[in-house]
């Protein structure tokens, strides 16, 4: 009776065993097979969805020819890199880190060059000596500091010559 007693622990003991390691197995691996079936559906709906943005006005490709394209250097080691769309006249495809935006240029009355996403997401906004992209449903700052060859010469000639001030020599 004993043998018939410790066979049937050991048996039992193994069910439980499989089962903890079945159990672990699968919740491990759900996870990763629901995304995967959300992901393919996600990409197909979102392919579908797609309505190309209208086509560029005159306002706003004279406002792209002022755009700085290729790669600005940003702040804490990231880069952002701004290209002329190849699908979307007057548009530029913007990149930072995994993110990707299609981009209009917005003409601006205080001499910034403004790149709106068409979604209305994302914002980068270019000056003389730097720029830096926004997250405007957050109101905050995906990145800053990023600066293109062209501004950083901007910037050099800057500290060379300096301009004078609208307010009239320093020190008074």
């Amino acid at each position: 009776m004993s043998t018939l007693t410790s066979r049937h622990q050991r048996t039992r003991t193994l069910a439980l065993t499989a089962g903890m390691v079945l159990g672990m197995a699968a919740s491990v691996l759900a996870p990763q097979l629901a995304h995967a079936r959300v992901t393919s559906a996600s990409k197909q709906t979102l392919s579908n969805n797609f309505t190309p943005p209208p086509e560029a006005s005159a306002e706003q490709l004279q406002a792209a020819e002022r755009v700085l394209t290729g790669r600005y250097a940003c702040e804490f080691g990231k880069s952002v890199s701004v290209d002329r769309s190849e699908r979307h006249a007057g548009y530029f495809d913007l990149k930072l880190d995994r993110q990707a935006w299609v981009m209009k240029p917005v003409v601006s009355s205080t001499g910034a060059v403004r790149l709106e996403d068409v979604k209305g997401n994302a914002l980068l906004i270019q000056i003389l000596t730097k720029s830096m992209v926004m997250d405007r449903k957050a109101g905050r700052r995906l990145v800053d500091g990023c600066v293109h060859d062209v501004q950083r010469a901007a910037e050099a000639d800057l500290r060379n010559s300096p301009r004078p001030s609208l307010f009239g020599p320093a020190g008074n």
